[in-house]
């Protein structure tokens, strides 16, 4: 009878997830990848789906498809409710529990709202497609809307759109907005223009873009406020509900709100019982494995990685595929009976934002960049990282489309599963009919 081979399991099929399997393609080792969708996402084009640049088909790809070539490698779609140590299983919420020998956690990050949750409701984060495709719809709904409305004050508040953190997400949200307004706006509604749009970009910090070098944040904030953008720093969130936000002192009446303020870990660290961090991060040994659990290693959002300097290695693209690859390499040389664990060291590439379509700021450590040159750069790095070459083609011409004519053609109002009597409902709205 065949010896059973060492069994890895990972969980999540994110840039972590993936990079941990692609590593373990030719190891004589059975892999079973674990997702609860069948998809992996470019979540750093994830805004552009939200303001109708790109389609979801175009940053998002079947995991399957990727891992196809990979004959030791199996991929189920379900969702992970816990994690039994002790008899090393992995349990699934419909179905019997996966057995693992080596486990990788690479589950991502969720939003958080600090204490106050009953914000999601009113001001939705954008994580998967679904909350990009949702949001769009919540975009372009307003405008729709806007158009049928004869009341100044609530057609103000249909044209008003809050953005809630200017880390990365939240200025590149808002420089799409502004543009994704103006551009839909101009020439194709008859009783709203694009003067009548408002964006307004919210953050509790003293500039935009903290994780960048002071420069690069005032070019940012100078690119925003050109589009048209208006930014309020230093002011904290005090309360969101369904007619607006409060910050500061100040009561912003709009009928959509997004979050892009903060995220927390998944709950890997509650189903394995070990210490977290403030955000629910699991603090991992230095060679990314759980302590007290050789054989359990967490990458990604996941994951408290401290640097040798003390500063924890962020919760960017770059930093999950690396740290993916390296756990899988940690349990092949484990396999193979290496010698000590070796620590995981992360490469810092860069720090990359955009501000709509003839902007960006760019730091490499070494060296920044900034304006229409830097836009051109991070076009081009984000094409090169997609996953297949019709993609790469598709999304470069989806650009030029829109750098040339300003049009956005994934700009769809989508109904789900059937189309609604009364959409603009959603938007809780109440159009007058018009006098006659």
């Amino acid at each position: 009878m065949a010896t059973p081979k060492h069994r890895i399991v990972i969980i999540g099929g994110g840039f972590g997830g993936i990079a941990a399997a692609q590593v373990l393609a030719r190891a004589d080792v059975e892999v079973l990848v674990i997702d609860r969708r069948n998809h992996h996402l470019f979540q750093p084009l994830l805004y552009q789906v939200a303001t109708a640049s790109l389609s979801p088909s175009e940053i998002a790809w079947p995991i399957r498809h990727i891992l196809r070539k990979q004959r030791n490698t199996r991929v189920i779609m379900a969702t992970v409710t816990g994690i039994d140590t002790a008899n090393r299983q992995v349990l699934i919420e419909d179905g019997a529990p996966e057995h693992y020998d080596s486990l990788i956690i690479a589950t991502g990050a969720q939003h958080a709202y600090f204490g106050n949750d009953q914000w999601e409701e009113f001001a939705p984060g954008l994580k998967t497609l679904e909350d990009a495709t949702a949001i769009r719809r919540k975009l372009l709904l307003a405008f729709e809307a806007a158009e049928r409305e004869f009341d100044p004050r609530k057609r103000r508040a249909l044209l008003t759109f809050a953005i809630i953190g200017a880390g990365p997400t939240g200025v590149e949200m808002a420089g799409a907005i502004s543009e994704l307004g103006r551009a839909s706006l101009a020439g194709q509604f008859r009783t709203i223009a694009p003067e009548d749009l408002r964006v307004v970009l919210i953050e509790g910090a003293d500039r935009v873009l903290l994780n960048f070098k002071p420069e690069l944040s005032a070019y940012a904030l100078k690119s925003l406020e050109h589009l048209g953008v208006e930014v309020e720093l230093g002011q904290m969130v005090k309360a969101v509900d369904e007619d607006g936000v409060t910050f500061g002192e100040k009561r912003l009446a709009t009928k959509t709100v997004i979050w892009a303020a903060g995220v927390a870990a998944s709950p890997a660290a509650k189903w394995l019982g070990v210490e977290a961090d403030r955000s629910g991060r699991v603090k991992v040994e230095p060679d990314l494995s759980v302590p007290g659990h050789p054989e359990i290693f967490v990458v990604g959002d996941t994951a408290s990685i401290i640097k040798p300097d003390g500063k924890p290695v962020p919760g960017v693209a770059p930093a999950a595929k690396q740290a993916g690859a390296h756990a899988a390499r940690a349990v092949l040389k484990r396999l193979a009976g290496g010698g000590a664990r070796q620590p995981f060291a992360y490469n810092h590439a860069g720090d990359l934002a955009t501000i709509g379509k003839q902007a960006a700021v760019i730091d490499f450590g070494w060296l920044t960049l900034k304006g229409w040159f830097a836009w051109w750069v991070w076009g081009i790095a984000h094409i090169y990282f997609l996953v297949d070459a019709k993609n790469r083609i598709f999304v470069a011409m989806s650009w030029l489309w829109i750098y040339l004519t300003g049009q956005r053609s994934a700009r769809l109002i989508t109904h789900g599963l059937a189309p609604t009597a009364e959409p603009l409902k959603e938007i809780e709205q109440e159009v007058p009919k018009p006098a006659r």
